[in-house]
């Protein structure tokens, strides 16, 4: 019998990469995402590509009760749940917080934060059951602070606390939590940061080797293949080029 992923924010990005991981690993996949079309054409290049099944509901999961019916409408050979990444998150906006967008603000809060408990909340008596995995992505910005990131940075620190306070409160099941923090990745991170400028966007990866959405579904597919003896805690994965959040070191050349 196949395992079974549950992987929120599939539509792009880190999502989409641990998608076709987990798939090429055989794993059947339940995804979501705001985005109908792109769940829709996912599904059918990951089937095709990989002779797996998926299951797909567009989601957006800062509304818990939409959330809540998602998970009830999980159909019963799709609820043998044993990964569950919460991927789902965003950046909206750059600068100091006298200058902050309220908009952006509870974007950001709704969905990094509220969205992350309402998806765990919904599905840990499903993960119980099958003494699955959390994998919270959480950022570099939970770790550190750097200049502009005020909110996202909180944002992201309070995923940090919840993975940790996650791994306390269920360690009696048997469901393990474990965190992975990035530096810069590109993805469209930056692009819905910078409310679409895709000018401003690119320029944030110029002059340095950034990561890529490959390299963060590694890291969660090392995680979740370790034996049921091991946990991974956290992992920070960082570009060489950038020690510390908020620092890159460019090539002047470029």
């Amino acid at each position: 019998m196949s395992k079974i992923a549950l992987i929120t924010g599939t539509t792009s990005g880190i999502g989409e990469a641990a998608a076709h991981t987990f798939a090429k690993e055989g794993f059947d996949l339940i995804l979501n995402g705001r985005r109908a079309d792109r769940l829709t054409e996912q599904a059918k290049v990951i089937e095709t590509k990989y002779g797996v099944k998926t299951y797909s509901m567009q989601v957006d999961v800062r509304d818990a009760e939409q959330v809540q019916s998602f998970v009830n409408q999980i159909p019963a050979e799709w609820q043998a749940i044993d990964v569950l990444v919460n991927n789902a998150g965003l950046a909206a906006g750059l600068g100091n917080l006298e200058d902050g967008d309220l908009n952006h603000w509870n974007r950001m809060i709704d969905t990094n934060i509220k969205g992350l408990l309402h998806v765990t909340k919904s599905l840990i008596p499903l993960l119980k059951k099958t003494k699955g995995h959390i994998v919270n992505i959480g950022s570099i910005a939970g770790k550190e602070v750097y200049a502009g990131g005020n909110v996202y940075c909180g944002t992201k620190h309070m995923v940090d606390a919840l993975n940790k306070a996650m791994r306390r409160e269920l360690a009696e099941t048997g469901i393990r939590v474990s965190s992975v923090n990035p530096g810069a990745v590109e993805t469209e991170f930056s692009l819905v940061r910078l409310d679409g400028d895709e000018a401003k966007a690119a320029n944030v990866y110029n002059g340095f080797e950034n990561l890529v959405a490959q390299d963060i579904a590694d890291a969660i597919w090392y995680i979740v293949s370790r034996p049921k003896h091991v946990n991974i805690n956290e992992l920070t994965i960082m570009p060489t080029a950038q020690p510390a959040a908020g620092l890159v070191i460019r090539d002047k050349g470029l």
